[in-house]
Formats: C-alpha cells, structure tokens, sequence
C-alpha cells in the first residue's frame, strides 16, 4: 500500500508502497483500515460543505490513480466528515468554465467522467456513505460506486436541469441503467430532490441507515462484498451494457417522456428535452460510449445564454444568502414576532413566520379580519396537506404558534412588530401612535408598505432608529422576495435584525434606500406605462399579453394589472407620478384611471381588462369582456401604422431597463444582481433570461440604447441612462465574467 503523499508543489507518489494508505490534501484523506479495506474522506477545507471545485477533482484523480496501484487492497469506503456529503459542482466557477470552445468543455466533461470511471473499475467494490446532501455531482459520484448507503436524513438527486444544464460526470448513462427509463427521466428533468425512502423504492441506493449507524452500515455491507457474500462484480457488470429496453419498449418510454417534459418545461428551456435527447441516443450503447454523448449534450448546453442566465440565478441567490448570513451576526435575538393587521396579507405573513418556527401575535381591531387571517393561512397549511408536503400534526403545530389578538397587550414581548394595515399613510401614522406605547422600546417596528415613503412614516415614530420598511410581495407564502427598506434613520441593527427575521422565514430578503416606489414597483410602473402607450397606439391588449408571455413572463401587463387590482395600481402609479414628475407623470389621463373610474377593479370585482369568472371545475379563468373593448375604444388613438412583436417587447422592456439603471445610479441598491434576483423573485421576470441586467448582456448595451433613442420621442422613460451608455461605449456588460 502507499507510503506516504509527500507535500511540495505537487505530490509525489510513491510507487512501491508499504501496507499501509495515507493521503492528506486540501479536500480529501484517505487512511487505511482493517483487512485490507481503506476510507476515502471527503473534507473541504474552509467550506461548511463538499463540493467538486477544481481542488476536489484534482486531488479526487491523484486518489483514484493510487488506489488503481495497490495490489493488497480489498474495499473501499467513501464518507464525508461534513453534514452534508457532496451538494455538486462549485457552481462559481462554472462562468469562467462555460466561456471556452464547445469542443473545450466536452473535453474537459471527459476528462472528469474518466476519473469516475477508473473509479468504478477498481478492481475491488466500493461503498458511499451519503450522510447528507449528495446532488449533482455528488450523487454521480455514488453512482460511480458499487453500493450506496444513505442517512434518513439525506437527500439525493440531479438538480444540473435547474442551472440549464444536464449532469456531466456520468449521471445520464448510469442512473437510466440503475433505476429504469421512466424514473431516471423524471429525476434529471425535473431536478427534485429525492428523499432516502424515495431512493430506496427507486433502486437509487441499496439500504438506509440511521444517521448514527450510517458509517458501520456501510462498512457492514462492505465486508460482505468484500467476503464474497455479494456478487458485486456481476452488479456492476450488469451496468455496463446497454440499457435492456427493446425497440418498441424504447419508443414508448422516449416519445411520452419527450410529450410529458416538453409540456411541463416550455420551448424556453432546452435542458429537460436534451435529457431526453442524451439518454434515447445513448440507450443502445455500452457506458463508456454512452459518456461520450453525455459529454457532447452538456456541452450544448452550457453554451446556451439560459445555461448561463440560470447559473447567473443561483449566484445571485448566493449573494442574497451570504448577505442575510452577515446580517445576523449584527441583529438582535428574535423569538417572538407580530403583525399588526390581519386579513389576507396578515394571514399569509403570519403563515410564513409560524410555519418556519417563529411564533406570531396577529392583531386587528375587527374579529372578522382576525378570523380572515386564520382561514388564510389554514387554506395554506390545507393545501400542503393535499399535496402530500406537510402532516395534520405539523398543520397543527403552525397553527398553535399563531396567536390572534384584539388586544395590544399580546404585543408586549414581540421583538419584531410588522404592521400591515391598510396602505393609507394617516391610517398607518395614527397606528404608529398607538403602537409604539405599547411595545417595547428595544423592538423593531418594519412597515409592509409598497409605496410609501418609510422617511416620511419615520416621522410618526418617537425613535425612529428602530423603525423601516418590510415589503412582502403577495401571495406572501409564494413570492420568495422580501424588500427591506432602510430609511435615513434606520439603524444597522434594525436593519440587521429585519434582514435576519425575512431569512429565518424562508425568504430572500434584498435592503434598498427609501424612494418612491422602493426599487421593485418603482422599476414595474415604467413598465406599465410602455404597455399604456402601446395601448394608446390602438395596440390589442390581448395580443401584448401573448408576445409579453412569448417573451418568458408569466402573464401578460393586462392580467397582471387585473391580478394586482386596478385601484392598486392607480394609486402606486400617482405616487410614482408625484415621486419622479419629469418622466412618470403622465401627460394625459392613463388606462387605470379610466377602468378604475369606471368600477374595474380586476380580479377584486371580476371585471377588468378582462372578465373573470370560473370554469365547471371551479377553476378561475378569464375570458374576453366586450365592455372592455367598447372603452379602450373610447380612449386610445390608434396610429396609421403596423406595431411589430419586436416594438412591443421593446416599448414594453426599454422603460423598465431605463428605470433598473437608474436605481444604480442612484444608489437605491448595491449591485445589478440584486436588481436582478428582485425582478425574479418578486414580479416573475423569466429566469431563463436571469434578470433584467443579464437580458441587457445577452442582447447587448450598445443594441439597447439605439433603441431607447429610437423610442424616447414616444416616452421618455425610454431615454438611455448614463450608465448604460458607458457600457455601450466601451463595448461591456453588467457582469464581464
């Protein structure tokens, strides 16, 4: 067995070994243990977890090439000594890594799947251990292994679909073979992650161990292979072939797959379908070539501007992450919150706090809004239930953490007081009066307002240090994004703590400096008013829906507008209009002004731009509504020209560039990721585009703004900002790598 890795530059192995293995790098040691079997440890140094960096892979490939040199080795066991045992690739290099040849990456993939190959033609059987997370990357390791043993804790899977990529290291040749056509395609194609039980029912892993026995489970089940007691070599014989489908078995499986995920993923996203493609093509050939075709599909796919939009995505969710983590190194302790205002949005945030362990005070002044919250946030926890995601006992459990009040008295121990009460300043300034005698001094008080201004509510707030904003984005239980507002006399601390409460609930807190309309709904309303001048044009609102859907947003401006509420809007649109006068405020009486005058509210009244009403399954709909029509008519000014789906996307998204840039420049939010991640997270811009600043990269600065000037004579939200000028001029992006 090997001597010893003696450390320089690089190791220097030692060919004619003692007996006895010890290696100790950056991401990996391997000992020796009792007859002949040997540990591999994966172990990362100044990570919290295990992932495939380049480091892991190069010392993974020094390994692998040791263990093939022994002569006296009998087993191999892998483990992690994190919680988790690999979560994947290191995703932060992916940018770099994606930005070679074709033919560059599909070398590379090689080179890696060769490394899990010589590691499953060891000529002795190996065991995993996963005691933790094991996806992508991870996972394709224990399937490079002869046996797998997972913790009831774990979860394992092939999430690469969610990054517009498919799993590269050998995951589409070994997992079809392992657990069938039918689950394989599911598994890489949807992403999910799989439970142990789910695992085992699949044939993913063989046993599932406690946490506490995991490790001598695995070296149990070792031994035996080890002992003869298995016949591990006919197993992993068995996995080498072609899949065991005949022709027409192959076509069924293939062709409703391909029908199933074409349907579920949408033309936008290629990665799911090329799945499909890889494994069909692969399904008559031994492995070794079958990682070939893996390897030229991955390689598609990473070139792809989704590929490099959705790992954009993850990245900025990283950040969003890394920032709550600081964040909670400076709050105050939270064990206790509240919410003043029940009803919908009460009962949704109430939900969120409860359901994440968090117990809530929810008051009102009226037993019917408190009874509204409660059946709000039952329906919720109902519908989890129905889904199979959450047990009665759990239900009840939330539940009980959610206590509903009348009384400011219930208040008293809250650390953190939400108020979200109806968005009317005087309302909100006369409960401020009340509110504050009745908590402690020491407690954070965070408005849910969308639009009004948190400076001027501060002014209500005896000291106004512990007082800022707290946007939710409705529904509250879905809408990952929560916008904490810092006003001028916010504290670090308060600010802290309110970044740390909105993460402790599951979501993805982004902090911006107060102005009108914060940085969502300010960058949203240009938007809306690209969509009214198109309107005044005689453009079909219908018709504008499609392309804006065409383009990858989940519903068009009109259904939007109707799903927001009419009024709503109108209200948000005369803040913005007073807020930034030179280019918001319209010249003539707006769309929302018009239905809103006339009773039109949207879904709150069934009758906006479109009717809405319920098919024979009780299912809302919308459907075309003549009076609609007959009043658009009355108002726009059709021109005497055609208006391509081109001029619609553009004097749809131009405006809401303009106004994203703006925020930069104006220092409402730290960085175009942020800008980016809240436009995802909290009004569903497609994430196939990763953001409004990631579009502006794929299309092009200089391409955008002649745009903007060939549109500024329309609506001068359209004119170019400085910024991005300066990126056309010199010819560079938002994110250079």
């Amino acid at each position: 067995l090997c001597d010893s890795v003696v450390k320089s530059d690089a190791y220097n192995l030692n060919l004619n070994p003692p007996e006895y293995m010890n290696f100790d790098g950056q991401a990996l040691r391997c000992r020796s243990l009792e007859d002949g079997l040997v540990e591999l440890t994966f172990d990362l140094q100044g990570e919290s977890i295990n992932k495939f960096n380049r480091a892991t892979t190069e010392e993974l490939r020094e390994v692998v090439s040791l263990l093939q040199q022994q002569s006296n080795i009998r087993g191999l066991l892998i483990t992690s000594a994190k919680e988790v045992f690999i979560v994947g690739a290191d995703i932060t290099e992916f940018m770099a890594n994606f930005k070679v040849s074709q033919e560059k990456i599909a070398a590379g993939v090689r080179e890696a799947q060769q490394i899990f190959l010589d590691l499953e033609n060891l000529e002795f059987p190996s065991v995993c251990a996963i005691n933790g997370y094991a996806l992508g990357g991870g996972f394709e390791l224990c399937l490079a292994c002869t046996y797998r043993v997972v913790s009831t804790r774990a979860k394992v899977g092939q999430p690469e679909v969610k990054l517009g990529i498919l799993p590269g290291f050998g995951g589409t040749t070994r997992l079809p073979r392992l657990i069938g056509v039918d689950n394989a395609l599911e598994w890489m194609a949807l992403g999910n992650e799989q439970s142990a039980d789910a695992a085992l029912k699949s044939g993913a892993v063989d046993s599932v161990s406690e946490p506490d026995t995991l490790r001598e489970s695995a070296l149990t089940l070792l031994r035996r292979a080890v002992a003869g007691e298995l016949d591990w070599q006919a197993k992993r014989e068995d996995l080498r072939g072609p899949l065991k489908l005949n022709e027409n078995e192959a076509l069924m499986a293939f062709e409703s797959a391909r029908g199933l995920i074409a349907q579920k993923a949408g033309k936008n996203y290629p990665a799911p379908l090329t799945i499909v493609g890889v494994v069909q093509a692969s399904a008559p050939l031994p492995l070794e070539q079958a990682l070939e075709i893996e390897a030229e599909g991955f390689a598609e796919l990473a070139k792809t501007p989704q590929a490099a939009a959705l790992v954009g995505i993850f990245l900025g969710d990283q950040l969003l992450k890394k920032k709550a983590k600081q964040a909670r190194k400076q709050a105050r302790p939270f064990e206790q919150a509240a919410v003043l205002g029940a009803g919908i949005m009460g009962g949704g945030i109430a939900y969120q706090s409860a359901y994440k362990g968090i117990p809530i005070v929810m008051k009102d002044i009226a037993q019917s809004q408190l009874d509204l919250g409660l059946n709000e946030a039952s329906k919720i926890l109902t519908k989890r239930i129905e889904r199979g995601r959450l047990t009665p006992d759990k239900m009840a459990a939330t539940l009980t953490r959610i206590l509903p009040t009348l009384s400011y008295d219930a208040l008293r121990d809250a650390d953190i007081v939400i108020e979200a009460v109806v968005e009317r300043e005087d309302v909100k300034r006369l409960v401020y009066g009340e509110l504050q005698t009745m908590v402690r001094e020491d407690a954070v008080i965070a408005s849910n307002t969308s639009t009004i201004s948190i400076n001027r509510l501060a002014e209500s707030i005896q000291n106004p240090e512990r007082f800022c904003g707290m946007h939710f984005f409705n529904p509250v239980h879905r809408m990952p994004l929560v916008e904490v507002i810092r006003g001028k006399d916010s504290s670090v601390e308060t600010i802290a703590t309110t970044v740390a409460y909105a993460s402790a609930m599951g979501k993805s807190p982004v902090v911006v400096n107060d102005c009108p309309g914060f940085l969502v709904n300010r960058i949203l309303f240009p938007y809306f008013a690209g969509f009214n001048g198109l309107l005044k044009d005689g453009v079909d609102f219908q018709r504008i829906d499609k392309v804006m859907e065409k383009f990858g947003w989940p519903m068009g401006p009109a259904f939007l507008l109707d799903v927001v509420g009419i009024d709503t809007s109108r209200h948000a649109e005369h803040v913005m209009a007073l807020g930034f006068p030179d280019r918001m405020a319209p010249s003539s009486a707006t769309i929302t002004d018009l239905f809103y005058d006339n009773n039109r509210y949207g879904q709150k009244n069934d009758t906006g731009f479109y009717l809405h009403t319920t098919d024979a399954r009780g299912r809302r709909k919308k459907v075309r509504d003549p009076e609609a029509d007959a009043l658009l008519q009355t108002w726009s000014q059709p021109v005497d020209r055609e208006v391509s789906d081109d001029e619609i996307v553009d004097r749809m998204m131009l405006p809401m560039l303009m106004e994203s840039s703006r925020c930069l420049e104006d220092g409402i939010v730290e960085s175009p990721a942020e800008v980016d991640m809240s436009l995802v997270y909290g009004v569903g811009f497609p994430p196939f585009r990763g953001g409004i600043f990631r579009w502006v990269d794929q299309v092009g600065a200089a391409t955008l703004v002649g745009k903007g000037e060939k549109y500024a004579s329309l609506l001068s939200l359209n004119q170019p900002t400085a910024q991005l000028r300066e990126l056309a001029n010199r010819n560079d992006k938002f994110y250079p790598l």
